[in-house]
């Protein structure tokens, strides 16, 4: 994101929660425990209005606010659980507002009609498995899919400035090469996450290093769920592994048109390769 705002791309995130349910890693943090308060809520809404801010990223919203058509409503965080063969699955508490009950179809008009908005010519967003399987994560996935068909569909309810169908050109799944995760320690008690993937699934490796001290800050600034390592090149998260911080990022191509400049090792190094 850092990179590409830099260059003077338009970037917007689409955020579904506020990490209402989520593990909290420093002690001193520790009261902010998810509660009828919502203090974790609002206090991961503060720092990832920071982390955007770290980044360069002025636009960035919640899914639920604002959607003209819609009421508003909140997606809370699903929470998760980690079953005994080290795979994540719903929590057992699972509130009955929780993004992953929500109503994938409603979701994902509301999204589309962001699409509509703002025209993006590249999406990104999770591979099938939602990175690792967080419920959430996997709902993110399901809802921005059905959102890019839904935002090209011709709909006589969708009229006025910004409404028209938009086709997004590029849709990404961030994902990551086997061979760069066997360069990271293993989590323990965890399965092989889903976004790590054979190399040849991998379509695109987009080069932000020089940004990379910035992705570090940004981490830094989710401080009840990252610890980022002083020398700003790892991090890690409430499961104890720790993983290398990199400015090289990896993506699969998963609609659109394989861009025609590609490197010596066949993938495409920029998002927007391609596109007029």
């Amino acid at each position: 994101m850092a990179a590409y705002v830099a260059r003077g791309v338009s970037v917007a995130l689409v955020t579904c929660t506020r990490g209402e349910e989520g593990e909290i890693i420093p002690a001193e943090l520790g009261h902010l425990v998810a509660g009828r308060d919502d203090a974790l809520g609002a206090e991961r809404t503060r720092e990832l209005a920071s982390a955007m801010a770290l980044l360069g990223v002025t636009d960035h919203r919640f899914l639920g606010e604002g959607e003209p058509g819609f009421a508003p409503r909140i997606y809370r965080d699903s929470g998760m659980a980690v079953a005994p063969d080290g795979t994540v699955v719903p929590a057992p508490d699972i509130r009955p507002d929780a993004f992953a009950l929500a109503d994938p179809d409603e979701a994902a008009a509301r999204l589309a009609t962001v699409i509509r908005r703002l025209r993006p010519q590249v999406l990104l967003t999770y591979e099938p498995g939602g990175g690792y399987g967080h419920p959430d994560h996997l709902q993110a996935h399901r809802v921005a899919m059905a959102a890019v068909e839904l935002a090209e569909r011709e709909d006589p309810a969708c009229h006025g400035a910004g409404r028209a169908p938009w086709r997004v050109s590029k849709v990404y799944w961030s994902v990551l090469p086997e061979s760069a995760a066997d360069q990271a320690p293993a989590a323990p008690d965890r399965a092989v996450p889903s976004f790590v993937v054979p190399d040849d699934e991998v379509t695109t490796r987009v080069d932000a290093e020089a940004f990379v001290s910035a992705k570090a800050a940004a981490l830094r600034a989710h401080a009840t769920q990252v610890a980022v390592a002083p020398d700003g090149r790892s991090f890690t998260l409430a499961d104890g592994a720790g993983m290398p911080l990199s400015g090289i990022e990896y993506y699969r191509l998963a609609c659109g048109k394989f861009g025609a400049e590609v490197g010596p090792d066949g993938r495409e190094s920029d998002l927007f390769d391609g596109i007029a």
